[in-house]
Formats: structure tokens, sequence, C-alpha cells
């Protein structure tokens, strides 16, 4: 019965984590104006 319990306080306390940094919305930020390298620069 305690396993029980300490896995329900353990689900509420993830679920109010997730809410809350949910409820935060996301970061402000923007992109970089640089591409990415996907592909191997040539060996010389």
């Amino acid at each position: 019965m305690r396993a029980l319990i300490a896995a329900a306080i353990g689900l509420a306390a993830a679920l109010a984590l997730v809410f809350t940094l949910t409820a935060s919305g996301s970061p402000t930020g923007k992109t970089s104006p640089k591409p990415l390298l996907t592909t191997v620069p040539s060996h010389p």
C-alpha cells in the first residue's frame, strides 16, 4: 500500500512540474542565421 501511495505522490509531483513548465511558456529567442554544415568538407 505504501508503494502505491509513493507512486501516486511521485506522479502528482511530475505532473505539477510539467504543468508549471508548460504554464511558463517557451523561452524567447531566435534561430541562428548561419546554416548548419550537413556535409563533411573535402580533405586537402
